[in-house]
């Protein structure tokens, strides 16, 4: 347990904490394979993390590998994962983090497929405990590109969605960085049922939302953004409304392709 005076893990702690939240990210199907990876900060300029090619769920203590921030390998016989880079920038980038995660939680991975940002304020436990999350561009992994396109956002968030490829999270223990992983699942679980299959979703207002970014500050947490809110009094359009709308735009981009076709026809007649 880490505490004022003590605010690093041992490495006996730390080794059997990623074993237990690799076991706890393989079993909530956050993982397949070999996918992922966890780090641990034991030290001012010491992590341990997960090495590569194992999966997350039959990782044992012996498996694991000591690094400093520079990425040279101090302990363990195998090899780290190529997405270590990764981690070591999120720690270089801000010196509260102890802790990052890696992971591929379908749907969360489906939004950053997607290009999708989370940000809408529809439940006040992810205003919370996450605020919104951003995507980052894409890179290929495993190159120096990743930790080059998250180093923006690893200040002032507390996760990040890797486009095409994953999500990122830390925190200042690892029970933090795990459980803003899970929420952040949850949060996009949540944003795909009411965005595209019940289709319409009460957004939390602008005051309603500052009320809870204030309860985030007090909780000790001052990273996170800010998601997009409604006015207060502000309605939302329903859902025959939202498709009417919908479909008076397309007619009007239809209008305009048309007329300029026309245009373009008659320049070439004359």
């Amino acid at each position: 347990m880490l505490t004022q005076a003590t605010p690093y893990y041992s490495d006996f702690e730390a080794k059997k904490m990623i074993c237990e939240i690799g076991r706890r990210m393989y079993l909530k199907n956050f993982v397949a394979a070999n996918d992922g990876n966890i780090t641990i900060k034991t030290g001012p300029n010491t992590i341990w993390a997960t090495p590569t090619g194992v999966s997350k769920g039959f990782m044992t203590p012996d498996m694991l590998v000591k690094l400093d921030l520079d990425g040279k390998v101090l302990a363990g016989s195998r090899k780290p994962s190529s997405e270590i880079k990764m981690h070591l920038r999120v720690y270089a980038e801000n010196p509260d983090v102890r802790a990052v995660t890696h992971a591929h939680p379908p749907v969360a991975t489906s939004f950053a497929i997607a290009g999708i940002d989370l940000d809408q304020a529809v439940s006040p436990e992810a205003v919370v405990i996450l605020g919104t999350v951003p995507v980052a561009p894409y890179a290929t992994p495993g190159t120096q590109e990743v930790p080059d396109s998250i180093a923006p956002f690893c200040k002032d968030y507390n996760a990040v969605l890797l486009a095409n490829h994953g999500a990122l999270t830390w925190g200042k223990d690892i029970i933090e960085a795990y459980y803003r992983l899970e929420s952040l699942e949850h949060y996009a679980l949540m944003l795909m049922y009411s965005g595209k299959i019940i289709e319409q979703a009460n957004e939390l207002n602008c005051r309603q939302v500052s009320d809870l970014t204030e309860i985030r500050k007090k909780m000790g947490i001052h990273s996170g953004g800010t998601p997009t809110c409604k006015p207060e009094g502000a309605a939302k359009p329903s859902r025959a409304e939202a498709q009417t709308m919908s479909e008076a735009d397309k007619e009007e981009i239809i209008s305009q392709i048309v007329a300029r076709v026309t245009e373009q026809v008659l320049q070439k007649l004359q």
